[in-house]
């Protein structure tokens, strides 16, 4: 979206939510403040305000068929991952019967999940104290597949596959070792898997 029509399309959000009017007044400036409050995000517009520079990523499309009784009704299935590259990560999904609409679907989905990524420097071997890798082991896991992150040393870089080093730059880690178990040929666990990674850090809040 060019930054034209990212201020057109802020310039027409009327906000639903107290959260939307808070944020859109300026009482709220930033996501972490929101996450400390504990609010809900409900309007994706939030997340665009707060965070102009995310992006976005299709993880994977599909088509999606079922019998009705006016015959087969054929929809569109996509998962697609947002993050600003800089501790921001969500993953979601969404289903129509164009694929454009499914991804939007999907992108909106991912940025009313999106959550904030603990970065640090866990290596033994570095220490440097800057926000480059996680600060400590974690793993998630989605379906069958499992992936475990683990903390490297700087200049590293990330020691996965391509699919995963999209998802990886998306939240911010630019040093990791990754290890994953099951079936790694799909794409939309492995997003998930990676969410619920960083989900549960986000958790143990320490």
């Amino acid at each position: 979206m060019s930054e034209t029509a990212s201020q057109e399309e802020e310039r027409q959000w009327i906000p639903r939510t107290k959260l939307g009017k808070m944020v859109i007044e300026g009482k709220i400036g930033s996501l972490e403040e929101i996450f400390q409050l504990g609010y809900r995000i409900s309007e994706p517009e939030i997340v665009r305000k707060l965070l102009p520079d995310l992006k976005s990523e299709v993880v994977g499309v599909g088509v999606v068929q079922k019998q009705t009784d006016a015959g087969e009704l054929t929809r569109f299935s996509a998962v697609v991952a947002v993050g600003n590259g800089s501790g921001w990560f969500g993953v979601g999904k969404g289903k129509a019967a164009q694929m454009r609409d499914a991804i939007d679907k999907a992108t909106v989905a991912a940025m009313l999940r999106i959550i904030p990524v603990k970065l640090g420097c866990g290596s033994w071997e570095c220490r440097c104290g800057r926000l480059h890798s996680v600060p400590y082991r974690i793993k998630g896991k989605a379906g069958s597949v499992t992936v475990e992150i683990i903390p490297a040393p700087r200049a590293l870089g990330l020691v996965a596959g391509p699919s995963l080093k999209v998802l990886l730059q998306l939240a911010g880690v630019r040093d990791a070792w990754i290890r994953t178990f099951g079936s790694t040929n799909t794409m939309t666990s492995l997003a998930y898997a990676t969410y619920d990674a960083f989900r549960a850090a986000h958790s143990l809040n320490v």
